[in-house]
Order: structure tokens, then C-alpha cells, then sequence
């Protein structure tokens, strides 16, 4: 029994504020926040406002009943996130979610990176917990919920509570006019910033923008000063009094010198703004506002850049390969450079300072590593440096480092570690996860210089780094993270013929472990080493156990280095062009889920071509296939339908279906859709089959009547005629005759080609005539498991048609419309108020997993995939 008993929720707010948090104001209602707790104020009588600077020590959801608080907790967020509650009010010390047991806190700042993701949809509704948005919030908070939280039960822990709420809710105020900025506030702060003190500044900002100068630097200025003078002189921008100093350098003539930037208003709204906060912050705060500097990077210039910050998890990982790789003292015979560093983070915890250079783009990130290097990060200041990589001449690059490139033997011990940027050319589609694709990639002069042998791959931002270093760096170790588009992307075909190097060491991880980055895709860290053209062979070819060529491999590299479990099986990929490589899989608790194999794809052996082989233009449709893409992340596109959009078919993505390839049609669907997508196969790409599945008469069959119940079926009567009714008038009581019974008719065997039927002749490898003996007016006979779809989609059918006004020639779409109906966005819902048929599809889908688990191992044993 719980401590609050089945009492609503409204009760259920009123008796824990009244329990626990009698010291505290709990009126305010913030948005649709359920519970907020704030310090009490001596505000007038009657007034019932809630301002900005109002400080808040809690935010939660409430919940009747007992609940698991982490889908609470997700609920909460996505209703912050939607509203920008963040934006209108000071975000508070805690989160947090209850019920009528027990009641849980999450610091603010454990999850302030979720309110920043870059295009994540906030536009659904929270309480609705089947979204994908969700879910996919759900997976990203988990661990923070898990390892940050402080959970209470109201029963036996009640003093326990109270102490916790006596010791942190707590008024960060030194007076009832003034809030100090800590980790949790500085991101809001800064947004009332940008809008009240960023245009009194005198500057061309988007001037300053081009030159790397930001109005985040300028915030810092005034965040990390006492009397308006900037404390941190190393700060790409410092505040001195009533004006801002710009550009810090060393003119010439040996003089220090810099540009000016003042107030329009003599300073008025930056005095009046600042009247209302403690600052600097505490010093507990400085590393980490400054490490995360890039939470205040406006959006378009960070997914300009294509920049992305690289958690710590994950360069503590990469680490650990290198040192499987290289050996246990990797550190102390290898020389780091890190050649797109931003601020820093990958450095973190390399040891040997004297051996690591670190460079970067925009001045303000190298001001940002010098003044961590102040305050005891492990890097040389002589040793950070501004460098722009894609354009940057070598002869520029500090001493040190250029005699270590230009020396062979010391370049064979100089490990390029980076995690390059991910921007990509503006095409006429936009990129999943990793921001829009941007204009000015193609600018790139190494876009004009190595075009000619690399193809479309010149439009990604990280395929010339790799390109630059393989060429003007060669002989060295590449540690490297990246999607895996260089590996497997069809048309990165020709990149792989010129990127020729011996992949050591590989692991994936889930895309959205990244900040900023969205979407169910796997990131990698790839370890390559390649022979030095400039002296001949690294090492000696061989074969493996197999027989296999081993290829060239860099000397240092052994294999009793490994130590990880994780690491033991990988071999070597040769030093010719990629074809595959096995990576170890972590999810995104860092936990070890097995192995993944990579695959390099060619345009010509894609699902796409073979399906061409396939069309037909001679016969009237009953139905078209719109496709896509041929990976995972695309199948979303994959589907059937009456009434194919416009630009479909002017752009050719959609294929007629006709009696002819009917088959063809459903077997493709059925490999695109039976297999659930993960983010460990989304760039997986499907294939041109082998000729296994041409006399597999049951996995036709089986293909056959997945597809004409799939979720991808978007048949509608509505747009034309249904020929795809499986179920005749008498075996569900329709209250009409059919307008066609073309589905029925086939099954039965009662259609038969004509001998002089026009068609294309690659349609003679159809099922039904995949053997001379093949019998046209045989009746279809299913397998036992595609017969339970059958039987368990038969009652549906049949419950549907003892409805009012049932529409005769009704397609499942429109069925489970019919019952599901559609929410406020127009999207079908996910379940229906009806019981019976609430029921009756239960069994459905029950009945249609155990013919898609059927399915799928046959999908990689013909080809279509490889596992």
C-alpha cells in the first residue's frame, strides 16, 4: 500500500508541498510545470506574478499512484522543453518527479545538455510516452536519472527527505535582488543577456562572427569579472570598465595592442542587467562554464563548423584502444596531435605534455585551452596553436611539430588523434542527426585538389582531414572518430580506393551519447595505420590462418598489448581498399553489447539495382512502391500506396506494382521492413541477393503475406481501388460486394499470363516461374506461421465489417484507422478506446512477430543483408 494512498494527484500535491516543503513557497504555477517549490518572498499583498529572477529550488512532476519516476522525470523534461520554461524562468537547483510512495531529485545541471540537443522535436506531447521522442529522451537521461538521483520513500525515509531538502534548497542570494550564476543558470543568464545588454554593444556582429569572435565571448567577459574588470586575462574577450578589448596581440613593433568595443549607451543596460546577479561565480563553476563554452555557440555556426563536443566517456575509451594498440607506454614513445582540437577534450588525460600539440580553428577555442592550461590542464601553451587544417600551410605549424612530420621515423611514432568535424555540402537533402548540410564545404581548396580521385566524399568535412593526413602525413597512426559513412556508403566508393590503410582497431558507440548530435545512428573510433610511400614497406605482407592477405601493417602495432577482452578477436584489415572490419559495440552506458561487422558497399551491388531489373511499365498497377535509399535510416520511406506524391515520380522513387511483379514488390518491402531498426544497423545497406531465395517457394510465400498486412501497406480505398483484400465477402460478412477481388484471385491461382503478355524479361525470375514445372493456377500455399497471420488478421476484418456504415472495400490502413483514429498532429494513433479489437490485434501482432522472426535469418542467407 502506498503512504499517500489512490488519492488524485491535485490532493497529492497539496499533502506532500504541506509535508516536506512547509518552509517554502509552493504557489507559483510556471508553464505547465505540476509542482514548484521557490523561496518565500516578502512580495505585496495580492501580487501573484513570477518573475525571471525568482529563484527556484524545484521543478517536478507529480503522478497518483506508484509510477517508475524515470518516465516521470522524461515527462517533465519534454514539457520543459517544449514550453522553454528555461527561457522565461530561472531553471531551478533540482528536478524532480513524485508519486504517492515516493518522491526523487536530478540536479539541474546533470541534464542542462538535453534542453541544448540541436533539431530534436519537442513538438509532442509529453504525457504520451510511445512517441520515439520519448523514448529516445528516455534513453539519453537514463543514466543521469540513475547515477544522480536521490530517491526518498515517504514510509521509512521521510527524515532522510527532510534533511536533504533542509541542506539544498537553499537561497544562492546575497540579498532579495541579487541570483548567483552557477552551472545551472549560466546558459538561461546568457539568453537574457544576448537580449538585453548584446545590442547596446558597438560591433558588427556578424563581422565578428566570420573573424570567431561570438557574443558568448563576450558574456564570458562579464561573467568572469569583479567590478567590471574581467579576471581571466586569457579569455578571447576581456571587459575592462566601460569597454570590451577585442583582438589581443602582440603588433609588429613588439607592442601590445588590441581593438576597442564600447557601450551605445554609456554602459546603462550592461549596469542595470548586471545589478541583478553575483558574479563571477563561484570558482567551483569556472572550468566547467568554460569547458562548455559551447553551449552558447549559436546553433548555425556550431553545425557550420560541424563541431560537436566529444564526452568524456568516450576519449576515456579511445584512450584505452591506443593503448591496446600501441602498447601499455604508448604515451611515452608516441607523439598526440590533435589537429581540430576546440577546447581541449580529447587531450584529457594524456599524460606527457611534452609530447602532445594541440590545435584548432578559431582563436577563442585556443584562448580557452591556454586559460585551462592556467588552471592545471596537462597541455604546454607553446604547444596550442591556431591552425586551420583544411587550408593551412605546415610551414606553419610550431618547430617541433613540423621536424616531427618531416622526419619519417618520427613520423611512424605521431598519432593523429581527432574527432574531425561533420559538416557536409549543401545538397538538396539535409543530414540525420549531425545539423543541415552546409554551403562552403565545397570551398575547400583540398575539395578542388582531391576531387578527381574521392568523388561526392569531397563534401564532407572529415573525409578531408582524412584525406589530407593520409596524403601529407603518411607513415603516421590515425585515431580517429567519425560516422561510418567512409566505410560503408556506397558512394564513398572511390574514397576507399584512395584512402588505402590498415584498419587496427575499431568500436562503435550510439550517436546521441554526443552532445548536439541526434538521431539512432552508430559513431565509431577507428585507429588506422598505413606504409610510408616515402620509404617503401612498413612491415610484411602475409596471410592470416585463413589464407587471407594480412596486408601492411604498422610495426608497432601487437597484438599482445591487447588486454581488454573486447579487443582480442580483431584482425587487422589489410592496407588495400576497406572492405570490412569488426568493431566492438558499446551502448550508451558504456557496457560491452558484442560485435559489429562493417561493410564496404558499391552503388552496383545495392537492393535499389536489383529491384530496377524488376519494373514494369506495361501492365495497369494495383498499387506503387515509393523507395529510398538503401540503409536502414531510410526505410521510414519505404512503403505502398495508391496515389504516389508528384515529386515521387518525377524524381523516380516510386515503382508500379502490377500482377506481373507482384512478388518481387513483396519481398522487398518485407526485407526493407522486418527487420527492427537499431542504431547499431541504421547505416547498415541492403544488397543485391544471391540466387538462394529464387526457389525458396516459403520465403516468397512468407514475403508475400507480410507485406499485404504491413504497417508499410498504406493501400486506401479512398485513393482508388483496393486489390489488395485478403479475406473474401462471405469469410467476413462485408455488407457489399468487393470492387476487385485481384488479391484473392491470386492467391488462388485463378490469374495466368498470357504467353504474349508484353513485359520485361527479367520478370521470367519470378517465383511463379522461377521453375520450367511451375503451375500458374496452383492455389498460393502459405506456411504454417503465415496461415496464424491469416487466422489472427481474419477477426479484425470481420469485426470491422459488423460496424455501422463499414466501408466494403476497406484496407487495413483504413481499418486500424477506423478503430485508432488520429490525434491532434493528424498521425494514427498507437491504440484504440475498443477493447475487442484492442484485443483481437494484440493477437495480430502476436502472430505477425513470430512470421517476421521467421523471415529474417533468410534475409541475410540470401544476401540481402550481411551480418
Amino acid at each position: 500500500m502506498t503512504y499517500y494512498g489512490n488519492i488524485r494527484e491535485e490532493e497529492l500535491k497539496l499533502k506532500v508541498g504541506e509535508e516536506f516543503f512547509a518552509a517554502y513557497d509552493r504557489t507559483a504555477i510556471l508553464g505547465n510545470v505540476d509542482f514548484c517549490i521557490a523561496a518565500r518572498t516578502t512580495a505585496a499583498a495580492g501580487q501573484l506574478t513570477f518573475d525571471y529572477d525568482r529563484e527556484s529550488f524545484l521543478w517536478a512532476e507529480s503522478k497518483r499512484g506508484t509510477v517508475e519516476l524515470l518516465d516521470a522525470f522524461v515527462q517533465l523534461i519534454l514539457t520543459i522543453g517544449k514550453a522553454r520554461t528555461f527561457d522565461r524562468y530561472l531553471p531551478p537547483a533540482f528536478l524532480g518527479a513524485f508519486d504517492a510512495e515516493k518522491i526523487g531529485f536530478v540536479p539541474y545541471s546533470a541534464v542542462i545538455d538535453v534542453f541544448y540537443q540541436n533539431d530534436f522535436n519537442w513538438n509532442v506531447t509529453p504525457s504520451d510516452h510511445t512517441t520515439k521522442e520519448f523514448q529516445q529522451l528516455r534513453e539519453l537521461v537514463e543514466r543521469s536519472f540513475k547515477q544522480g538521483s536521490y530517491v526518498y520513500h515517504y514510509a521509512t525515509e521521510a527524515k532522510e527527505l527532510s534533511a536533504f531538502i533542509k541542506a539544498n534548497f537553499k537561497s544562492n542570494r546575497q540579498d532579495v535582488s541579487c541570483i548567483r550564476v552557477t552551472q545551472n543558470n549560466f546558459v538561461s543568464i546568457y539568453l537574457k543577456w544576448r537580449s538585453a545588454v548584446m545590442p547596446t554593444i558597438a560591433i558588427n556582429w556578424e563581422h565578428a562572427k566570420r573573424q570567431g569572435i561570438l557574443d558568448a565571448d563576450f558574456y564570458l567577459a562579464d561573467l568572469l569579472s569583479e567590478h567590471d574588470l574581467t579576471l581571466k586575462d586569457k579569455l578571447n574577450v576581456v571587459l575592462r570598465k566601460m569597454r570590451y578589448e577585442v583582438n589581443r596581440r602582440i603588433d609588429e613593433m613588439g607592442l601590445f595592442a588590441s581593438s576597442a568595443a564600447e557601450f551605445t549607451d554609456e554602459q546603462a543596460k550592461h549596469t542595470e542587467f548586471w545589478h541583478h546577479y553575483i558574479r563571477p561565480p563561484k570558482r567551483d563553476y569556472w572550468d566547467y562554464i568554460i569547458e562548455r563554452r559551447d553551449l552558447l555557440i549559436p546553433q548555425d555556426v556550431r553545425e557550420r563548423k560541424g563541431s560537436f563536443f566529444t564526452p568524456s566517456v568516450w576519449v576515456a575509451k579511445a584512450q584505452e584502444y591506443l593503448a591496446a594498440a600501441l602498447g601499455e607506454n604508448w604515451q611515452e614513445e608516441y607523439y598526440v596531435w590533435d589537429c581540430c582540437a576546440g577546447t581541449g577534450n580529447l587531450e584529457a588525460g594524456l599524460v606527457n605534455k611534452y609530447r602532445i600539440w594541440a590545435s584548432t580553428l578559431d582563436k577563442s577555442d585556443v584562448d580557452v585551452m591556454l586559460d585551462r592550461i592556467a588552471n592545471g590542464a596537462n597541455l604546454l601553451p607553446s604547444h596550442v596553436f591556431q591552425f586551420d587544417f583544411l587550408n593551412g600551410d605546415f610551414n606553419d605549424i610550431p618547430d617541433g611539430l613540423k621536424a616531427i612530420i618531416n622526419d619519417p621515423e618520427k613520423r611512424r611514432k605521431l598519432v593523429i588523434f581527432i574527432n574531425p568535424p561533420y559538416a557536409e555540402a549543401a545538397t538538396t537533402r539535409t543530414k540525420s542527426g549531425t545539423g543541415e548540410n552546409k554551403p562552403g564545404v565545397a570551398a575547400h581548396s583540398l575539395n578542388r585538389k582531391y576531387k578527381p580521385r574521392i568523388g561526392a566524399a569531397v563534401n564532407e568535412l572529415f573525409a578531408l582531414f582524412l584525406m589530407r593526413i593520409h596524403e601529407e602525413i603518411s607513415g603516421c597512426v590515425l585515431a580517429q572518430f567519425s560516422t561510418l559513412k567512409h566505410l560503408s556508403a556506397p558512394n564513398f566508393q572511390a574514397f576507399r580506393d584512395a584512402f588505402c590503410g590498415t584498419l587496427e582497431k575499431c568500436f562503435v558507440v550510439p550517436a546521441d551519447t554526443f552532445d548536439n548530435v541526434k538521431g539512432q545512428f552508430p559513431i565509431g573510433f577507428f585507429i588506422w595505420s598505413w606504409r610510408d610511400e616515402t620509404k617503401g614497406t612498413e612491415g610484411t605482407e602475409g596471410t592470416n590462418a585463413d589464407g587471407k592477405q594480412e596486408g601492411v601493417s604498422h610495426p608497432m602495432f601487437n597484438s599482445s598489448h591487447v588486454s581488454h577482452k573486447s579487443h582480442k578477436s580483431q584482425i587487422p584489415v589489410p592496407a588495400t581498399a576497406f572492405s570490412s572490419a569488426i568493431a566492438d559495440a558499446y551502448d550508451n552506458k558504456d557496457i560491452f553489447i558484442g560485435r559489429k561487422t562493417i561493410y564496404a558497399v558499391s552503388r552496383d551491388r545495392v537492393i535499389n539495382t536489383w529491384l530496377h531489373g524488376f519494373f514494369e511499365q506495361n501492365n495497369e498497377p494495383i498499387g506503387w512502391l515509393r523507395f529510398v535509399p538503401n540503409d536502414f535510416q531510410n526505410n521510414n520511406g519505404v512503403f505502398i500506396t495508391l496515389k504516389p506524391n508528384e515529386s515521387d515520380v518525377r524524381e523516380s522513387r516510386v515503382a508500379a506494382i502490377t500482377r506481373r511483379n507482384f512478388f518481387i514488390i513483396a519481398i522487398y518491402n518485407a526485407v526493407r521492413h522486418c527487420i527492427e531498426h537499431t542504431w547499431l544497423n541504421d547505416r547498415d545497406q541492403y544488397l543485391w541477393p544471391n540466387d538462394g531465395w529464387k526457389s525458396d517457394r516459403e520465403f516468397q510465400t512468407d514475403c508475400l503475406c507480410y507485406t499485404i498486412f504491413s504497417r508499410s501497406n498504406n493501400i486506401k480505398s479512398a485513393d482508388g481501388v483496393n486489390h489488395w483484400i485478403p479475406f473474401s465477402e462471405e469469410e467476413v460478412e462485408a455488407q457489399d460486394a468487393y470492387e476487385s477481388h485481384f488479391l484473392l484471385d491470386y492467391i488462388a491461382g485463378r490469374w495466368r499470363p498470357e504467353e504474349s503478355e508484353p513485359g520485361n524479361a527479367q520478370l521470367e525470375l519470378l517465383p511463379m516461374v522461377a521453375e520450367e514445372t511451375a503451375d500458374y493456377t496452383a492455389p498460393i500455399v502459405f506456411s504454417p506461421e503465415a496461415q496464424a497471420v491469416f487466422d489472427a488478421a481474419r477477426p479484425i476484418w470481420r469485426y470491422y465489417h459488423s460496424q455501422p456504415d463499414a466501408n466494403p472495400n476497406a484496407s487495413f490502413y483504413e481499418i486500424r484507422e477506423h478503430f485508432q483514429g488520429r490525434n491532434s498532429r493528424g498521425t494514427m494513433n498507437a491504440d484504440s478506446p475498443d477493447a475487442t479489437y484492442t484485443a483481437l490485434l494484440d493477437a495480430f501482432k502476436a502472430a505477425y512477430k513470430a512470421l517476421s522472426d521467421k523471415i529474417e535469418p533468410k534475409i541475410y542467407a540470401y544476401g540481402f543483408l550481411l551480418g
